[in-house]
């Protein structure tokens, strides 16, 4: 009688990972996981080993945000599963849909002092939508797929799973493991929220004459950037964009609006904010008209009328619901076509006085360079096939207030948490998941500091991109706060940075570098390092006596 085939935890790992279609993972060596990465050999599933886990984390949340499929980082346990800790944290702020996958000790050795034994599923449960520990080796991917599951539960976010090593190394009959079927284990998520209040929603819209909406990340996220363009275009109403929902208009539209959204939101009548939660970027609500009728559309119902009244609130996927309201909108606007009309002209003429006025520090020749120039480059670099990303302070909120991307799905940054670090493993995730794509990244020079030595990963793995350091040897954004409050003698404590050559560092770890001080030579370099095919920074040496407005206003920590 033959003996019964035979499967592994780490092989049952990778065979529930290609079930959910992942087709990378983002990983930091360690031996309680090696078996993950057999497995991973045997089903074709990359693996992509960087330098320090917080990355491996990012690169998941960015492989995410890119494919809209959930990204997955295996790490080690103790020290390994802690420093991936800032990442999950990060995904779960920005709602990011991922699996971190932690190795612990020996379930026979539990409590006994093991090797970098440390109670994880205690220290991930207050940031993910589901953490727990696989209990036995026949449950290696049922626990898996649940993970999965759970991570579109509601709103997205990250999960965890720590697999002790003697269940990931144990070999099971494999009739005995519950291995999910790709596409048999998980619902459809998309809801398609109240009828009546879409109608309800319609007919608001229909009826208002000084109307705006806001497209957030959730906008992306659902893949609604066609619906959401249609739903503007439907009712005719200014949109304006934020997080990953930006370039879900493309510039020059008109019904794009950027620069004029405070004003929008303190004259318009009504407001519609899909996808995004009233935190701090909303100033907690209180920023919207306190007269105004106010709609907020949202995955989680937890969300909607959070830390401010609401007047109409609808829970279910963005592109369902949007879609449902531009079909609604028979009979077309209703609230006076000339009055509209008016009002877009209105808010063209603000957005055009606040692109004027800061015009010439775009165009500024100044040195050292003027922040503004630098983005406003960048910007006239990107193109249509251009992922932006921005890691940093004060240098990426200018580029918030400069930087268009030209598509949709074409823009990331940190998310609500602010993290810092997040550029090199954004850039490594969209390029390996988009390698069609031109990846181009804007660093604070405190920023990629943290993280950069990851720099080696994309030369290492042959993934190209543009990268730009702002540097001005500060931590600019804390530097700003602390002379605010404390007085020019004490600003500089704690937050002065090294004159660091960043295009000496890229080439010393085999990339493209260069060092610009002359704002004529931030175009020429950027071409240059789009033309040598390699990872690159180009380090400009920005005035470190330049604030960005929301930098000088502090709005981020009010």
């Amino acid at each position: 009688m033959s003996e019964p085939e035979t499967i592994s935890g780490g092989h049952l790992v990778a065979r529930a990972l290609k079930a959910e279609g992942v087709d990378v993972i983002f990983t930091l060596c360690g031996g309680h996981i090696i078996d993950i990465y057999d497995g991973c050999v045997d089903e074709g599933i990359d693996v992509i080993d960087v330098r320090h886990e917080q990355v491996a984390a990012h690169a998941a949340d960015g492989y995410s945000r890119i494919t809209g499929k959930p990204g997955c980082a295996v790490v080690t346990a103790g020290p390994g599963t802690t420093d991936a800790v800032t990442g999950v944290a990060n995904a779960f702020r920005a709602e990011s849909p991922m699996l971190l996958i932690g190795g612990q000790g020996a379930l026979s050795r539990h409590k006994m002092g093991s090797l970098q034994d440390l109670p994880h599923v205690d220290l991930m449960t207050p940031i993910t939508k589901f953490a727990a520990t696989v209990p036995s080796t026949e449950r290696v991917a049922d626990l898996v797929s649940m993970a999965f599951r759970e991570c579109y539960h509601g709103a997205p976010g990250p999960s965890f799973l720590e697999i002790p090593r003697d269940v990931l190394d144990a070999r099971v009959p494999l009739e005995r493991a519950r291995i999910p079927q790709a596409g048999r284990y998980r619902a459809s998520t998309r809801q398609a929220g109240d009828p009546e209040a879409i109608e309800r929603l319609a007919s608001l819209l229909a009826h208002a004459e000084k109307p705006c909406v806001l497209l957030g990340s959730q906008v992306w996220a659902c893949r609604a950037t066609g619906a959401a363009a249609d739903f503007v275009r439907a009712f005719d109403v200014p949109a304006y964009m934020n997080g990953s929902g930006r370039g879900t208009l493309p510039p020059g539209d008109p019904l794009h609006f950027q620069l004029s959204r405070r004003y929008a939101f303190a004259e318009a009548d009504l407001i519609v904010v899909v996808g995004t939660p009233f935190d701090f970027r909303m100033g907690y609500g209180e920023r919207l008209s306190p007269t105004a009728t106010v709609v907020q559309i949202d995955l989680d119902y937890r969300t909607v009328g959070k830390n401010r009244d609401i007047d109409l609130g609808i829970v279910g996927d963005a592109g369902l619901i949007l879609s449902a309201a531009a079909q609604a909108a028979s009979g077309g606007i209703d609230g006076g076509s000339a009055r509209r009309k008016e009002w877009i002209e209105e808010l063209r003429a603000v957005e055009t006085r606040a692109y004027e006025k800061r015009l010439p520090r775009q165009l500024s020749d100044s040195r050292p360079i003027d922040p503004y120039r630098l983005v406003h480059e960048i910007n006239e670099f990107l193109t249509e096939d251009s992922i932006y990303i921005g890691d940093g302070g004060d240098i990426v909120t200018f580029s918030g207030q400069v930087v268009q991307p030209k598509s949709p799905g074409h823009w990331m940054d940190p998310g609500p948490l602010g993290t810092l670090g997040v550029g090199v493993a954004f850039a490594m995730a969209a390029k390996h998941a988009r390698p069609d794509k031109e990846v181009v990244a804007l660093f604070g020079d405190g920023a990629f500091s943290l993280t950069g030595w990851d720099f080696e990963t994309m030369v290492r793995f042959g993934l190209p991109f543009v990268g730009v350091v702002g540097n001005n040897s500060s931590m600019n954004q804390i530097r700003y706060g602390q002379a605010a409050k404390y007085g020019e003698e004490r600003a500089r404590v704690g937050n002065t940075l090294g004159d660091i050559r960043y295009g000496d560092f890229a080439k010393l770890l085999g990339g493209h570098g260069e060092e610009v001080r002359d704002p004529a030579e931030i175009r020429p370099a950027l071409e240059r390092a789009r033309a040598s095919g390699k990872p690159s920074l180009i380090n400009v040496w920005v005035d470190p006596e330049v604030y960005a407005p929301g930098t000088m206003n502090q709005t981020m920590y009010r």
